[in-house]
């Protein structure tokens, strides 16, 4: 039996600008109100009311959003504040593990909200000191699932290299992607949900730490127009289906169902579920699917309420929120989002 890769350390990072919720809806009334007639500011209230979040970060101030930008202005935001936010969390990431810099041997960094070449990785390379053959593997188009499906690959190369350190890097610039004049309906509820954080976490198979047991997806044919970006010239312009929480309520089921049963296990055996929190609507219908009682994912709200909806990032964050609030002896998680493809990704930790 291959000996588990185990989580080794976790950190976090966000960006300085503190959005509160009841400064970001007049704003956006004040945009959306005069730019499409059926956005009443009634609704706008109902959209941003319903999102259960009360605080985001952002790495621009208020004022940057209301005004139009073009891709290019964008991703020269995103390269700068990706690379200090992930250099934040790697330095914190790998400290707690105990290591320094020159004993990571391999990293893989996971992003969909800007565009870099050389990667986020290369620049981290130039501004930390890491060897130089450190392997690097840039994930790009993941979207939300990226954050459990890049610890999945981050495990499966540790237990392939039994003694390498393998950091994970998740960054996602989610408000940079907001467009200034895009009425749709998905760019309007993005502005309501979408927050900007970082991730890094330390695997390995020599340092204690829950073990990384098993992962898995499943993919559902004909739903590449559920969830994505639509590139254009000023930026990604995000495509959200409103069928998502349907999907979950009569498709998540079976596909978890899978998952879990080529462990051996069901849901009643999971202590802890930490679901990504795409919105309130997808965490009710998750907790459904779990058989939990309404609200019962509180970890995944909590994280929601504060950062609001940070793609791949969040479930990491939801992580640490369930790390930080004790764990027991035996116990296990199920890590679960959902990303375009349209893929739900489940990883499954246990502790000893």
């Amino acid at each position: 039996m291959n000996t588990p890769a185990r989580l080794n350390a976790l950190a976090t990072a966000v960006p300085d600008h503190i959005l509160r919720q009841s400064d970001a809806l007049p704003a956006a009334a004040r945009l959306f109100s005069k730019q499409a007639a059926e956005m009443s500011p009634q609704r706008l209230a109902r959209i941003f009311g319903n999102t259960a979040i009360e605080t985001r970060n952002t790495c621009q101030p208020l004022d940057w959003y209301l005004a139009p930008h073009d891709f290019s202005e964008r991703n020269g935001l995103y390269l700068r504040h990706a690379a200090a936010l992930l250099q934040h969390a790697a330095e914190t990431a790998i400290a707690e593990a105990e290591l320094a810099p020159g004993d990571i041997d391999m990293i893989i960094t996971v992003s969909s909200t800007g565009i870099a070449t050389p990667s986020l990785d290369a620049l981290l390379v130039q501004r930390m000191p890491f060897r130089d053959d450190v392997q690097r593997l840039p994930v790009f188009g993941l979207g939300c699932a990226g954050g459990v499906q890049g610890l999945a690959r981050a495990a499966a190369l540790a237990r392939g290299q039994p003694g390498s350190n393998v950091l994970l890097l998740v960054v996602e610039l989610c408000s940079l992607t907001l467009r200034h004049g895009d009425r749709s309906k998905s760019n309007i509820i993005a502005t309501a949900l979408f927050g900007d954080g970082a991730a890094a976490a330390v695997i390995s198979t020599d340092a204690p730490g829950p073990a990384i047991t098993a992962w898995g997806e499943h993919t559902w044919p004909d739903t590449l127009d559920v969830m994505g970006w639509d590139a254009g010239n000023d930026g990604l312009r995000v495509i959200f289906s409103r069928d998502i929480p349907t999907i979950i309520e009569q498709d998540f089921q079976a596909a978890l169902d899978i998952f879990l049963g080529r462990q051996e296990l069901n849901c009643r055996q999971i202590d802890h579920f930490v679901a990504h929190p795409g919105g309130a609507k997808v965490l009710d219908a998750l907790e459904a699917v779990f058989g939990l009682p309404l609200g019962g994912l509180e970890a995944s709200r909590e994280v929601m309420r504060r950062h609001g909806n940070m793609s791949a990032v969040t479930v990491l964050f939801v992580l640490r929120e369930v790390y930080q609030a004790g764990l027991q002896a035996q116990q296990r998680l199920l890590l679960s989002s959902m990303g375009p493809g349209f893929t739900a990704a489940f990883t499954l930790l246990e502790t000893d």
